[in-house]
């Protein structure tokens, strides 16, 4: 009898990733068969994956009740959280202890939570304000109490985000202006391709599961390396402007200024990854992750 891998966010970028290469792996398929969640299963990328095999099961992850239903049976759950949907710490912090919580009550076998570091720990104190690491931070920390088998992926600088924080000249040029400066380290990472190779890499190496923490990232880039492969891809012309703190926040929405600048402060010391080494976690992929020139190539974002 096959066994039951459970994919919270199943029509987002992160639980879609992860059924898609879930999926596609024949030696996974050949033991496990997907359950997506879903807010709304009658939508057209939820019809798309019932057509595929996955069970689908819409859950509300503020109720411990709900998210029983939603993974009993369960083998393996991969969990995804979204602080933005809220931009409520406390709300998100809640959801992940209630999977967390089921997930000892169910006797799971492994959970995976996509998680980050804690920032204000991690800076020492120094940067307070980035309540979307501290929080699943928090989470990953909580999973662990429970004694529930576990392991984490840390996604990295969603590749995806870049071309919001460029702005277009009138000559078509693309200006990139920070709060750091233009040789910080962004772990790169393609959420909708590469999330999925990674947490198949926590599936197929963590056993037992070790509490472990997988670092996801192709490489890190400065944004000088950023902005010149951008300009060898599409041949505009780019610039960066090293700003102060008070200008970056002046082009961001009041409620999320000062969280966006700390954590733009991060990458830069003690790092995104507090220095940490990609070596090992990429060592553990079956297939390349998407490099930052691959993705430019492919995204047509920045044409």
């Amino acid at each position: 009898m096959s066994k039951l891998i459970t994919v919270f966010g199943a029509t987002g970028n992160q639980g879609g990733s992860v059924i898609k290469h879930l999926l596609a792996d024949s030696t996974i398929m050949q033991s496990f068969k997907l359950r997506g969640i879903t807010r709304d299963i009658s939508k057209p990328s939820a019809k798309a994956l019932a057509a595929k095999g996955v069970e689908l099961k819409s859950a509300d992850l503020n109720d411990e009740a709900s998210v029983a239903q939603a993974i009993k049976g369960s083998h393996t759950v991969f969990l995804v959280t979204n602080y933005w949907e809220t931009a409520n710490p406390a709300t998100e912090i809640a959801q992940g202890k209630n999977v967390a919580n089921v997930a000892k009550k169910e006797g799971i076998s492994h959970l995976i939570f996509s998680s980050l570091l804690n920032v204000t720990k991690t800076s020492k104190g120094k940067l307070a304000h980035v309540p979307h690491f501290d929080g699943k931070a928090e989470i990953e920390e909580y999973i662990k109490e429970t004694g529930v088998p576990c392991s984490f992926i840390l996604p990295g600088y969603f590749m995806s985000n870049l071309s919001q924080m460029l702005q277009k000249g009138e000559d078509g040029s693309l200006t990139w202006a920070l709060p750091i400066s233009d040789d910080a380290k962004f772990p790169l990472f393609d959420t909708a391709e590469d999330t999925g190779k990674f947490v198949k890499a926590a599936i197929k190496s963590q056993s037992p599961p070790s509490g472990k923490q997988i670092l996801c990232a192709t490489d890190y880039y400065t944004p000088k390396q950023i902005l010149s492969e951008i300009e060898e891809v599409t041949g505009k012309k780019t610039n960066f402007y090293k700003i102060s703190s008070e200008q970056y926040k002046s082009y961001l929405p009041e409620f999320m200024a000062e969280e966006m600048l700390e954590n733009h402060l991060f990458i830069e010391e003690p790092g995104y990854f507090n220095g940490a080494s990609l070596d090992e976690s990429l060592g553990l992929l079956e297939e390349a992750p998407v490099t930052w020139k691959e993705f430019v190539k492919k995204s047509g974002d920045f044409n």
